[in-house]
């Protein structure tokens, strides 16, 4: 209030300003309910990996059987998917430093990132493969890839499998396109990368094929961080229902058949 001319403060309402002040913004208990509020997920990925996630060069926007399994995902939450592109070799230290808040980018289960994050239930099984240059004969199962260059997309299972092949020289790559790049011009003699994305790429580029059998067996799983168990308990119950329901084998046959 106003008295003569001096503006007369009250003290009991200095402190309750400075409090509002101190809090900040809204407090939340977890990411679950910090979502859930803000009708907002954050979600990681590395837009490089057809046809799981990637640039739709025309029209600048991500596509992709992850992309749409998640944005299917958050329709049932009723929130908003928001797509952070992340290179894959650092996608799990950005989880870890709140950069998003869950992770799908066709990654596999693997104890080594389980001890840092927790998994969702299995949305995908997928197995690595070598694939190699159309006029190449000598190059048929994964004892042929002894002493070879080997080019595979770095952080991935890929590139961890080709490391333990004997005496092979590894090439590790941003993106599993510029492998195929390299693979095409002869400055490596095999790429190590999942079966999908393989083939999607080889279909594109049509200079190379997939030889021998299957190298592994893997589960995809979307990952978050291991104080988030709320949220995952809840990505886990709706993926459970869009398999119920047939959503996710709709998802799957558009980008897989």
């Amino acid at each position: 209030m106003k008295i003569n001319g001096t503006i007369i403060v009250i003290p009991s309402l200095i402190s309750v300003l400075a409090g509002l002040l101190a809090c900040g913004g809204p407090k939340y208990s977890d990411t679950y309910d910090r979502i859930m509020a803000q009708k907002v997920m954050r979600i990681g990925t590395d837009a490089t990996y057809p046809p799981f996630e990637t640039m739709n060069v025309e029209s600048g926007e991500l596509v992709g059987f992850d992309i749409d399994l998640m944005t299917s995902i958050c329709n049932q939450l009723g929130v908003k998917p928001d797509f952070i592109v992340t290179p894959f070799d650092g996608i799990i230290p950005g989880l870890l430093d709140d950069k998003y808040d869950i992770i799908i980018s066709s990654m596999t289960i693997t104890p080594k990132r389980a001890e840092k994050v927790a998994f969702t239930n299995p949305y995908y099984w997928a197995s690595q493969t070598i694939a190699v240059r159309m006029n190449e004969e000598n190059i048929k199962r994964k004892e042929d890839l002894y002493g070879r260059r080997l080019g595979a997309q770095l952080g991935t299972t890929g590139e961890m499998l080709a490391k333990r092949i004997p005496n092979a020289e590894v090439f590790s790559f941003d993106n599993i396109g510029a492998a195929f790049i390299d693979l095409a011009n002869g400055k490596v003699d095999a790429v190590i990368n999942d079966k999908p994305t393989s083939e999607k790429i080889i279909a594109i580029r049509g200079d190379a094929k997939i030889v021998g059998d299957p190298l592994t067996s893997e589960q995809y799983g979307m990952a978050v961080r291991k104080e988030d168990l709320r949220l995952l308990d809840k990505i886990n119950s709706v993926l459970a229902e869009l398999e119920s329901s047939g959503a996710a084998e709709r998802i799957s046959e558009k980008w897989f058949k």
